[in-house]
């Protein structure tokens, strides 16, 4: 049917209009969850024991099991709701419903059963299969593509959706935290303001260290402020290793200057940030500015005597020789 985000699926339950079956796959197993919890509050809480069914699917790993577990599952699909407008029925583990382990007449049956619920689904129902691992060349994923609304649990797309995957980990920990600590956690760990297909998103990983550390910081806090924040934040992640050099052959003096204390401040040793910015000069220069290759040469060499005997601070005479470049190259582009 059609493939939603994280954040195009809260709409929907926001709004009150689910899709008949969901496919929740991914390894984020956090936002898999919550999702799967949400859509379960689509059925007011003092009625979710009537109407919400949690399957757990893992270890059908027979075809007898399978049959008597796919059983179980259309039983509560087709299970009328009481006193509300809609059932919701959650197979967690439900890859064992895409390729059985073992193939068996009972396995067969089972599927064949199950294919029909997902070409027929009940009205007054959604049905929400939970996976991680897919044998995407199955008849049943197969199948799942062209009947269910599929929501991809990977690593937040851009900032919005870092904060909210912030939010939501803190909150089930029973933690609230400042709007703006959300977004400075989720800006230094590299997430770009829009999503994009073009380059990496930030560093999910780096988002769930820095929730444990905070979580240890503030122990019996019931709120994290920004304060807090970047007390144990570690410095901005960097979008590109490259991005300094980038900035230096555009000429732009600021954006080379903040990546290049992006790198520092990441641990990066000044003799390697150097050897860029050397390897750069040498293999770019000669097209790029050709009159201003010696003068970078000699810059660079300076830059190289002078950290090795320690004639001043690594990061200044960094800065200083990234300012000269980006000025050598803007009086290039000006003569061209």
């Amino acid at each position: 049917m059609s493939t939603l985000t994280p954040a195009a699926l809260r709409k929907q339950i926001h709004s009150g209009t689910p899709e008949p079956i969901y496919l929740l796959q991914g390894e984020d197993e956090i936002e898999k969850s919550a999702l799967a919890a949400e859509l379960a509050g689509l059925v007011d809480e003092e009625l979710r024991a009537f109407n919400v069914d949690r399957i757990h699917a893992g270890d059908w790993t027979t075809g007898d099991r399978l049959e008597d577990g796919v059983a179980s599952i259309i039983a509560a699909v087709r299970t009328l709701p009481m006193m509300v407008p809609r059932r919701v029925v959650t197979v967690l583990q439900a890859e064992t419903l895409l390729a059985p382990k073992r193939d068996s007449e009972a396995a067969t049956r089972a599927l064949e059963e199950l294919e029909a619920i997902v070409k027929h689904p009940e009205a007054q129902t959604t049905l929400v299969l939970v996976v991680t691992a897919l044998d995407k060349r199955s008849r049943m994923f197969r199948l799942l593509q062209k009947q269910a609304t599929i929501v991809d649990c990977g690593s937040p797309e851009d900032v919005a959706a870092a904060e909210r995957w912030v939010r939501t980990r803190l909150g089930a920990k029973g933690v609230d935290i400042d709007p703006a600590g959300a977004r400075a956690m989720a800006v230094r760990a590299g997430f770009p303001q829009r999503a994009r297909d073009d380059r990496k998103n930030g560093d999910v990983n780096r988002l769930r260290g820095e929730i444990d550390r905070l979580l240890l910081y503030a122990l019996g806090q019931k709120r994290i402020t920004v304060e807090d924040v970047r007390a144990v934040a570690g410095p901005e992640a960097l979008q590109d290793d490259w991005a300094m050099t980038n900035a230096i052959e555009a000429g732009q003096a600021g954006e080379a200057l903040r990546q290049l204390a992006l790198m520092l401040d990441s641990g990066a040793a000044p003799e390697k940030v150097l050897g860029q910015i050397g390897w750069m000069v040498r293999s770019k220069f000669p097209a790029l500015a050709p009159g201003d290759l010696r003068p970078a040469i000699e810059a660079v060499f300076r830059t190289d005597v002078d950290l090795k005997r320690s004639a001043g601070d690594a990061r200044v005479l960094l800065e200083r020789l990234v300012v000269e470049l980006c000025a050598g190259k803007r009086t290039a582009a000006r003569r061209w």
